[in-house]
């Protein structure tokens, strides 16, 4: 007690200046502390094309569940998935992301071809079918959307019967489909350069335009044509028809078949770029976004992402267990992906330059 009396008695003896210097020095080192501890805490980069209503809800479950921030760059542009991929190639010597969550196959597969991913652990996704993983596991698709037919039902009932008649009719006025240059509209018809050929493709396209098909922006604009009334029939996404159910317009869907009954199953991607900041914490998220609890979670927004490995299908609503097998008859979005080179050089020739669409 005595000892800590004359310790007590030296501190007060000290001049001003110099406690308020170690006072200082104190608050100094308590903040260096501070933000090495803040720098420790584990985060993740994430590049996201899938729409942020729906990616901000997830990104921040598996912040709560796991501690890791994210930092999340999300791209509006109507091209926000080939934006992102530029940046993600512009990027390539530095990387500043850790995961592109991209919302479909084909900006994933350019990045896989350009070397600047590297493989996920098999164990991450294990539960998704072959066919909708790279073959190297540089990516994995998950959530999937379907390319469907969309009318309007205030004229009575559709079948593939009667969308087959008017397709095959000599005026296609009252048909709409989204300008091919991008989205999942450019997926599908790389789909279908890889199952027909380049000139059956071309040949077909050609014909829908010479028969007057309504050609728009994007799928959103297919949809609205469709629920106004405007157009009889459109092609587009399974997540647009039901945007246009939810807000009450009297639409139904029919998803598109290929001559051999297979669909258009267009999944969301995860990839991890190579050399990435955080490569563990990169693991951690991929594996979240790939595990049924994810996929679940995503066939109940309002998107209805329809997901592709098994999923307790009591949790999933009416409207998602009846797409679950046209899902599961999709084709591979990997063999459909190597068309896109070929399939985007003849289209930006034909709508840029208005070439003749035979070469």
């Amino acid at each position: 007690m005595a000892a800590a009396r004359e310790e007590s008695g030296a501190m007060r003896r000290q001049p001003p200046f110099l406690r308020v210097f170690l006072g200082g020095l104190g608050l100094i080192l308590l903040g260096t502390w501070l933000c090495r501890s803040d720098s420790q805490t584990p985060e993740v980069v994430v590049y996201c094309a899938h729409d942020a209503i729906f990616a901000d809800q997830m990104l921040k479950l598996f912040e709560q569940r796991s501690g890791i921030q994210v930092r999340v760059l999300y791209d509006e542009e109507a091209s926000k998935s080939l934006g992102l991929t530029q940046r993600i190639l512009a990027e390539r010597t530095a990387p500043q992301c850790d995961v592109f969550w991209n919302n479909q196959t084909l900006g994933t597969e350019r990045l896989r071809r350009a070397g600047v991913l590297q493989p996920c652990s098999a164990d991450w996704c294990s539960r998704i079918p072959a066919r909708f993983r790279a073959a190297d596991l540089q990516w994995v698709g998950f959530a999937a959307r379907l390319r469907v037919w969309i009318f309007g039902t205030a004229n009575g009932a559709w079948d593939q019967q009667r969308i087959d008649a008017l397709m095959g009719g000599d005026s296609l006025a009252s048909v709409a489909i989204a300008v091919p240059l991008f989205g999942t509209t450019l997926t599908h018809y790389t789909e279908l350069c890889h199952r027909y050929g380049l000139d059956s493709l071309q040949a077909w396209h050609a014909s829908l335009q010479e028969r007057g098909i309504r050609e728009v922006r994007g799928n959103g604009a297919v949809r609205d044509l469709v629920a106004a009334g405007v157009c009889e029939l459109g092609l587009t996404d399974t997540d647009d028809a039901f945007a246009a159910m939810d807000a009450g317009s009297a639409v139904g869907i029919l998803p598109v078949r290929l001559a051999d009954d297979a669909t258009i199953c267009i999944p969301n991607t995860v990839a991890m770029i190579r050399n990435c900041p955080h490569p563990e914490a990169a693991g951690e998220l991929i594996r979240f976004l790939l595990s049924a609890e994810a996929e679940t979670l995503l066939a109940n927004s309002s998107a209805r992402q329809i997901p592709l490995g098994p999923v307790d299908e009591t949790q999933l609503s009416e409207a998602v267990r009846q797409l679950l097998p046209f899902a599961a008859a999709g084709g591979e979005p990997a063999a459909a992906a190597a068309e896109d080179e070929r399939v985007l050089k003849w289209l930006q020739g034909l709508y840029t330059a208005g070439v003749d669409n035979s070469g």
